[in-house]
C-alpha cells in the first residue's frame, strides 16, 4: 500500500512538473522575423499590444489575443469590442507618445504610411515593432502566420488560415460550374476623391480569379489610380465599390449610376453594382473570405 502511493505522489508531482515545462516553454524566449525581413526578439508571453491597421487588429481577434490589445489605430473598427479601446493617430500622422502612454510590449504596423522614423522612436522607447506587408493572398496568410508566433497563437493562426483556404477552394469549385467569365471593376476610391482600383497582385485580382472573373484592370500592377475614360473603355458587367454612406446625398452605388457618361456601361444598365462597405474586401486579414463570398452571391445570383 505505501509503494502504491509513494508511486502516486512521484506520478502527481511528474505531471506537475510537465505541466510547469509547458508553460515555461510557452514563455520562453525566441525570435520573430517580421514582413520586411526584421528580427524581433521577445522574451516571454506578449501580453500588451497595439495594433495600428485595421486588419493586423483584426488577425488578433481572429487568433485569440484581443485581449493583449491596450490600443487600436483611429480607423480599427472591427470587431465591436476593439471600439472600447482608446484610440491612436496611425499612418503618416503616427503620434509615437500616444502610443508609449499605453505601455506595450508590441506595437504592430504596415508599410503603408509609416516610416522608419517611427519604428526607430517606437523602439528607442523600449517598444518592439513587428510591420506586415501583405498586398496578395500570401501576404495575408503570412501575416497572419507572423502574429500568431508572435503572440504564442500558432496553431490558432493555421487554423484561421487553412478555414479561409477551404473557403476560397469552396467557391472557387461553385463557379467553375458557370461557363460565363464575369467582368468586374473594383472602386476602392470614389471619384470624388480620385478613382483608384486593384490590379494584379493584389487580393482583390486574385479573389476576381479563383471566382472565375475577369478584373478588366487586371493588366494594371497593384492599387493604381485612374480614369473614369478607362472604366468606360472597359465596360465592366459588375462594378463592386468600397465606398461607405456618409448619411447625406446619394449611396455610392446611385452615385456612380448617375455619373454622366456611365449609363451606357453594362453594369449600370443591369443594376450590377455592389456596395461592399463593411470593408471585408480590401482589408488583408480573415475576413477576406467573407468578402469572397459576398462576391460570389453577387456575381452568380440567380444564375
Amino acid at each position: 500500500m505505501r509503494r502504491r502511493l509513494l508511486l502516486i505522489a512521484v506520478l502527481s508531482a511528474m505531471l506537475l512538473f510537465c505541466a510547469g515545462c509547458g508553460k515555461a516553454s510557452r514563455t520562453q524566449s525566441r525570435t520573430v522575423t517580421d514582413m520586411t525581413g526584421r528580427e524581433i526578439a521577445l522574451n516571454g508571453d506578449v501580453t500588451r499590444v497595439v495594433a495600428l491597421t485595421a486588419a493586423d487588429c483584426e488577425i488578433l481577434y481572429a487568433v485569440g489575443a484581443g485581449d493583449a490589445l491596450v490600443g487600436r489605430g483611429e480607423y480599427c473598427d472591427y470587431p465591436e469590442a476593439a471600439l472600447s479601446l482608446p484610440a491612436v493617430q496611425s499612418g503618416a500622422a503616427t503620434n509615437v507618445e500616444q502610443i508609449v502612454a499605453l505601455s506595450p510590449q508590441v506595437v504592430f504596423m504596415d508599410t503603408m504610411a509609416q516610416s522608419v522614423e517611427q519604428i526607430a522612436a517606437l523602439e528607442a522607447a523600449g517598444i518592439q515593432v513587428v510591420v506586415s506587408e501583405a498586398t496578395d493572398l500570401e501576404g495575408v496568410y503570412e501575416s497572419i502566420s507572423v502574429i500568431g508566433r508572435v503572440m504564442n497563437r500558432e496553431s490558432e493562426a493555421a487554423d484561421v488560415i487553412a478555414g479561409m483556404k477551404q473557403t476560397f477552394q469552396q467557391l472557387s469549385d461553385k463557379a467553375a460550374a458557370f461557363s460565363d467569365k464575369p467582368t468586374v471593376y473594383f472602386e476602392i476610391s470614389p471619384l470624388k476623391a480620385g478613382l483608384w482600383t486593384a490590379g494584379k497582385g493584389t487580393f482583390m485580382d486574385e479573389a476576381a480569379s479563383l471566382l472565375g472573373a475577369q478584373n478588366v484592370f487586371g493588366d494594371v500592377t497593384g492599387w493604381a489610380g485612374i480614369s473614369e475614360e478607362q472604366v468606360i473603355q472597359r465596360n465592366p458587367g459588375y462594378i463592386v465599390t468600397t465606398d461607405r454612406y456618409v448619411g447625406t446625398g446619394p449611396m455610392p452605388e446611385q452615385e456612380i449610376a448617375g455619373r454622366p457618361g456611365w449609363e451606357h456601361l453594362s453594369a449600370v444598365k443591369d443594376g450590377h453594382i455592389l456596395n461592399l462597405a463593411d470593408d471585408s474586401l480590401v482589408r488583408p486579414g480573415p475576413r477576406l473570405a467573407d468578402g469572397v463570398k459576398q462576391l460570389y452571391d453577387f456575381l452568380y445570383a440567380g444564375k
